[in-house]
């Protein structure tokens, strides 16, 4: 059987069903009467023929075996680090923990948001610091994230200073974020001091690239007297032998977790992290998860002060949501929890200890190393570094040349004295007894890590234990559908995801020599040429690494295009009201201005208003971000018009590809109007969500913006001390190809389904929505609809009248469906008072058919309460999600029954039944009273007394 029958949910008799039931006689003549005509391709795309999976998965294995894995030594912010094998299998590889969306319904996410707090609760003893977030997406990124923080708090000033003793990306990338919003930027060696006024605040190495060690404290207190704050990037695992950041004086302390067991994946995935103090915790960009409970009192976790949300604050938002990790923050935290505070700091101490048998072996030979304070990395000057690079690369090992005098060896966890004897050969050295200490006054106080969690798992036995009982606390895609609207939740499939665990993949370092990531490259070429095919475009660059840091590569291209051609001015971007809730926030990293043009009756643009909002705005318009379909779930028909009369005025037009899986193999964006797009190869291509990341955001561009595409922060060619010259790109992210080891599952997914199939599976999703709208309309109405009353691959459902007729709201239904097992729709947006749901091309009729019953017996509990049978309050809804503890306690104190409960349709008792872990949780507690760290054990007894 090929792949894409697998891949589709409904069998032929189950496809001829549902296209019954919504009026058509083929998938092909609902899809003609769907998408309007004006913008479909006249042919399908030119790609290869369909692999078989072991047909795909061979091909992978011919890339991977073009690879040379060397033994890598070269640092740079990427470490060698070893993925502890249940790590990897229970929770990397596991169903169960890469299928599961953002933990928005918290009911149903207490496992993998534990995990997370158990992340945060390690950043903030490390760190030293009272409030951490729930990952970044790299330490690049999130270096430009702390000068975005530091602009918000300190509201007078206009110049940044950042430290040349950066890695190199991390300096490129900040340095051109913050000359995006108007900072002036300075890059000094701050062991020098600081000149000047006007400062936001410094951004300070702790170690620096080359791997000294420099005591901050001094300049931290200089930038405080002046009225600046300190961001400090570290290394966490030097953070077990030296004091955290915080506890000298920083004010944010930020980095990347990669070398706590994440591979090295060829520049990514790796969660980043970000520490604050508790003044700046409502400035922090990303995800903070919280400390509540529930109606039974108990702690119960949840994201926390969800305010700074972009769906709610869009253009006001202080980051996009959409920058997070949460697979590898999950993989660094359990790292951490399975090795303890104890294994780290042994893993720290050898690495350490091997720096320093390295360096006093350089040192005894009489050369020059630059620093004699240092943690895991030592740089050794005045020598030919080309040809010892060269020897030992000969020799199966990667280290880094500075120039052409000095060569850079950064230790890591599977280094060995073997190893340092290969090194030190090579510099004409001989191994000798370490005799280099970390600087006393430097050296870490406290031991960190104090919570049980790091205390209380030391076998695999356990470690299996742990993962298992948190994935089974939550609702993940291998349990049910998650009919997400907005936020596809598609089959992650299984021959794709196997790759990217094996070594010629996940151990390539991001800066390895070209001709040992050969299979990397062509890969890469490949995959991108594939979709600049099926988007329409000119060419498509990989390195954002989250559909957010598409959205702002496309918009920074947009406006350096602008900028290019003279047009300084055009600093406006209009966005539509039914537009995804991330774009407001990216126009604003951006440094865009945002006008909003209103929603027509149906769901589509307001033409006479986008007509109003041009002419207000004239030629201060840089483009228009439309998402296509719709978030409303239309195809808007006028979409070429709109693009027209933007052009007309000389803005360009930017489609948000996020729905590009109703449209691939139908339409292309770059043929009916885009000049750049951003696609999500974690929706439309099967990169599986991970509760929160990883993501790949891919942006393509037609041929004028070409030069304006994502450019290499480590290339030698960019000079982060002078503005990247406006006739290029700026890098989005600190590796050139962004997350590239999750690539392999795009790319199988692409050459697996091959033309033919993503055009089937494009329709099948838009099969699946009609089937759902068509099926629940007479009960909860469908708020937008197309052509011929039809939907795209979503569609949102209006509770607004049974809200006002009977109390029950948007949110109760949420609840109520976890008691039938399902994960809830996309709550309150784009529309408040709604549902969206999007069932996706994978889902079978059966399980499409369990949830109409769900949400049709819900909607039989509405007209109860209506017709007076019973009162909101004591309703079966209001109390919903119910526990297994709750119904099978002898206190049942509701006039609604047990089974009525817990089992409220006949198939529930003959099949799995999921019970959520707790009951509805009190969100506004958990904003009163913010926790952010675990609780100790004592917490979880009953409590319902109110602070």
């Amino acid at each position: 059987m090929d792949y894409i029958s697998r891949h589709l949910g409904p069998d032929s008799a189950e496809q001829s069903a549902m296209l019954g039931t919504v009026g058509y006689d083929s998938v092909q003549a609902l899809v003609d009467a769907a998408i309007p005509p004006k913008i479909r391709a006249k042919e399908l795309p030119h790609l290869p023929e369909a692999l078989s999976e072991d047909g795909a998965q061979a091909a992978l294995r011919e890339f991977a075996n073009q690879n040379t894995v060397l033994k890598p030594f070269y640092g740079q912010g990427y470490s060698d680090t070893l993925t502890p094998a249940v790590i990897r299998r229970g929770l990397l590889e596991d169903a169960g923990w890469y299928t599961a969306y953002t933990p928005y319904q918290p009911e149903i996410s207490q496992g993998r948001l534990e995990a997370l707090l158990n992340f945060q609760t390690m950043i903030e003893s490390l760190s030293g610091l009272p409030i951490a977030n729930a990952s970044l997406l790299d330490e690049a990124s999130a270096t430009a994230e702390a000068v975005g923080l530091m602009s918000r708090a300190v509201k007078k000033g206009r110049r940044v200073v950042l430290d040349s003793r950066l890695h190199p990306q991390v300096l490129t990338v900040a340095a051109e974020r913050a000359r995006a919003i108007d900072l002036e930027v300075e890059i000094v060696d701050v062991r020098e001091g600081l000149v000047g006024e006007d400062l936001i605040g410094a951004v300070i190495a702790y170690t620096g690239t080359e791997g000294e060690i420099f005591d901050p404290s001094a300049l931290i207190e200089e930038l405080h007297t002046r009225g600046a704050l300190a961001s400090v990037v570290t290394d966490p695992l030097s953070l077990l032998l030296l004091e955290g950041p915080g506890n000298l004086g920083a004010d944010i302390v930020l980095g990347s977790s990669q070398r706590f067991g994440v591979p090295l994946f060829f520049g990514g995935p790796h969660a980043a992290y970000m520490a604050v103090t508790d003044k700046l915790k409502r400035q922090m960009p990303g995800r903070i998860v919280g400390v509540s409970k529930d109606a039974d009192g108990r702690p119960a976790y949840r994201l926390a002060l969800q305010t700074r949300e972009q769906h709610i604050r869009r253009e006001r938002a202080t980051s996009n949501i959409c920058t997070a990790q949460a697979l590898l923050a999950n993989v660094a935290s359990m790292y951490a929890v399975y090795h303890g505070p104890k294994g780290l700091k042994d893993i720290a101490e050898r690495v350490h200890g091997l720096a320093s048998s390295f360096a006093q072996a350089i040192v005894d030979a009489g050369l020059e190393i630059t620093a004699r304070d240092f943690f895991d990395t030592v740089t050794v000057s005045g020598v030919d570094a080309q040809k010892i690079k060269a020897d030992l690369q000969d020799a199966g090992y990667l280290v880094r040349a500075i120039g052409t005098d000095k060569v850079s060896v950064s230790f890591g966890e599977s280094a060995t004295a073997r190893d340092v004897a290969h090194l030190a050969e090579a510099f004409g050295a001989n191994p000798a007894e370490a005799n280099f200490e970390l600087p006393e006054n430097l050296q870490r106080a406290e031991e960190p890590l104090e919570h049980e969690i790091f205390h209380s798992i030391h076998s695999e036995t356990q470690m299996l234990r742990y993962l298992r009982k948190l994935a089974d606390k939550d609702l993940a895609l291998d349990r049910s559908m998650i009919p997400l609207g907005s936020c596809t939740m598609k089959l992650n499939p299984t021959a794709a995801m196997e790759p990217i665990s094996w070594p010629e993949f996940a151990g390539i370092h991001p800066y390895a020599p070209e001709e040992t990531t050969t299979g990397w490259r062509a890969l890469v070429e490949e995959i991108e040429g594939w979709l600049a095919e099926l988007t329409g475009y000119a060419k498509v660059s990989i390195q954002p690494n989250a559909g957010s840091q598409g959205e702002l590569a496309g918009l920074l291209a947009i406006r350096r295009y602008h900028v290019a051609n003279g047009d300084n001015e055009r600093d406006v971007v209009l966005i539509p009201a039914s537009a995804h809730g991330t774009n407001a926030a990216s126009a604003t990293l951006a440094n865009l201005r945002v006008a909003v043009v209103k929603t027509a009756e149906d769901g589509s643009i307001d033409v006479a208003d986008l007509e109003e909002k041009i002419e207000k705005h004239g030629n201060h318009i840089a483009g228009i971000m439309v998402t296509y379909p719709s978030t409303h779930g239309v195809f808007d028909p006028e979409v070429r018009d709109v693009c027209d009369k933007v052009h007309a005025v000389g803005g360009q037009v930017y489609i948000d590809g996020a729905n590009m899986n109703a449209l691939t193999g139908w339409a292309r964006p770059g043929d009916f109007g885009g000049d750049v797009s951003h696609l999500n190869l974690h929706k439309t291509f099967t990169i599986p969500h991970g509760g929160g990341g990883p993501g790949v955001g891919p942006v393509a561009v037609a041929e004028h913006l070409i030069p304006f595409l994502p450019s290499d922060a480590a290339s030698p060619e960019l000079d982060a001390t002078a503005e990247t010259p406006v006739g290029q790109g700026v890098p989005i992210t600190g590796s050139k190809y962004g997350s590239a080891g999750v690539l392999p599952i795009s790319w199988a997914y692409l050459a697996m389904t091959g033309a033919e199939g993503l055009a089937a599976a494009s329709g099948h999703a838009v099969l699946g929505a009609n089937y759902l709208a068509a099926s629940l309309n007479e009960y909860f109405p469908v708020l937008y609809t197309g052509n011929e009353g039809l939907v795209a691959h979503e569609c949102i459902i209006d509770l607004r009248e049974l809200t006002d007729a009977s109390g029950v709201t948007a949110a109760d239904v949420a609840k109520r469906l976890i008691d039938f097992g399902f994960h809830a729709p996309t709550l309150a947006f784009p529309v408040a008072g709604t549902l969206m749901i999007e069932p996706t091309e994978s889902e079978d009729k059966g399980e499409l058919d369990r949830f109409i019953e769900a949400m049709r017996t819900i909607r039989t509990e509405i007209q109860e309460i209506i017709d007076g049978e019973v009162a909101y309050e004591d309703s079966v809804i209001h109390h919903a999600p119910f526990t297994a503890e709750s119904v099978a306690t002898d206190n049942w104190e509701y006039s609604f029954g047990r089974d009525k409960a817990a089992w409220p349709v006949k198939s529930l008792l003959h099949s799995y039944k999921y019970f959520p872990p707790v009951r509805r949780l009190d969100e506004a507690y958990g904003d009163r009273n913010l926790v952010c760290s675990c609780p100790p054990p004592e917490a979880f007894e009953i409590d319902n007394s109110e602070e």
